[in-house]
């Protein structure tokens, strides 16, 4: 694209030509720290956690579009997303927050024990009951943190869907939905198949984007990728949770628009070029994020060379080296790696990830 890029991190860098490392902890005084640094800056993007509101802090200060500190906590926040959209009378799960030792008074069953701030569906668990309830508890804090807060949400019905976009002046553009085929029910919610589009009826995406569009008002969000997840019955559609960033891992790379990458995309929002239109006819796309099914040592993954033969298939990524320690949800964090693949219709695609899924054969060692 043209542009001088510096990467700040709080920390080390593949990237130590154009690099430089500053904290996170207080991000004003990042923000002044890398201004005083760099000279003329035409954007910024934060790409996740703590590098957002640093990214927000730089913005302000050169007076460009940004979200607001207050909603960026928000986005954190799972719980104070929950606040948010009750306020704003959003649809969404009944929910409680589990602080210190004392329960809520909860009684609808089936539900889901959530920690507020982990993403890749780390320490979420369904519960059936009180007693399930209890212990998720008690297995969740052993993951997270022994006193951490923790939510508990109403398993609601439907298929789970997620938004991807861009908020410019509060106007949420989507740029795809996927939908997630494999819609798991529990014990453990593992990411697998993103899809798009989503096999949505055209009454129910209109739904879908208009509760994302709601969720990212409520939480304040007025700039830059949203990622929104809800899901969608037949007639109701219920948000999940919302991030300011856009989707995690290497799934953006089944995101494109009039032939740009998500990050292209992101980068031209940044710089106040405008987002290119949707093209009716482009070719469906979707990722598989390979699971980690036990805890252990990855010792192989085989059946690489196979699955990229699948017709359709486009790359095959395996981000974890054998002999690296591996560990199965609730507790684990990563994917194992990516599959993507490219079609004329999202059925093709969904095809297309599962055969190359069944040729992977994945040896872990289990401890």
């Amino acid at each position: 694209m043209g542009c001088e890029v510096l990467v700040a991190s709080n920390a080390v860098s593949v990237i130590p030509s154009a690099f430089t490392r500053v904290s996170f902890d207080d991000p004003v005084a990042a923000a002044k720290r890398l201004l005083g640094e760099v000279g003329v800056v035409d954007g910024v993007v934060g790409t996740d956690g703590s590098a957002v509101a640093v990214a927000a802090e730089v913005a302000r200060l050169l007076d460009l579009s940004s979200n607001p500190a207050g909603a960026l906590v928000a986005a954190e926040s799972k719980y104070l997303q929950r606040r948010a959209a009750e306020a704003a009378g959003v649809s969404q799960p009944a929910f409680a927050l589990i602080s210190g030792e004392a329960m809520p008074a909860w009684s609808t069953f089936p539900a889901v024990v959530k920690p507020m701030d982990r993403s890749a569906s780390q320490g979420v668990v369904r519960v059936d009951s009180p007693n399930q309830l209890h212990e998720a508890v008690t297995a969740v804090r052993a993951i997270i943190g022994r006193h951490a807060p923790l939510l508990v949400e109403a398993f609601v019905p439907g298929a789970e869907v997620a938004v991807e976009g861009l908020v410019r002046g509060g106007r949420l553009i989507v740029l795809a939905v996927f939908d997630k085929p494999d819609n798991p029910q529990g014990p453990t919610f593992p990411e697998t198949l993103l899809v798009s589009p989503a096999r949505l009826a055209p009454q129910a995406l209109s739904r879908l984007t208009e509760a994302a569009q709601r969720a990212v008002a409520a939480v304040g969000l007025v700039e830059g990728p949203v990622h929104v997840e809800c899901k969608v019955d037949d007639v109701d559609v219920w948000f999940l949770e919302l991030a300011a960033r856009t989707i995690g891992g290497l799934c953006s790379r089944a995101l494109n628009r009039g032939g740009m990458s998500l990050e292209e995309l992101v980068i031209r929002h940044a710089l106040g070029l405008p987002t290119p239109p949707r093209t009716p006819d482009a070719a469906a796309t979707g990722v598989l994020m390979l699971p980690v099914d036990e805890t252990g040592w990855l010792d192989a993954v085989g059946g690489v060379d196979a699955a990229r033969a699948v017709d359709g298939v486009t790359d095959v990524v395996i981000s974890v080296g054998a002999g690296e320690r591996v560990v199965a949800l609730p507790a684990g964090d990563r994917y194992l790696g990516f599959v993507f693949a490219r079609a004329g219709t999202a059925d093709q695609v969904e095809a297309a990830l599962r055969a190359a899924w069944a040729s992977i054969k994945i040896e872990i060692t289990a401890s």
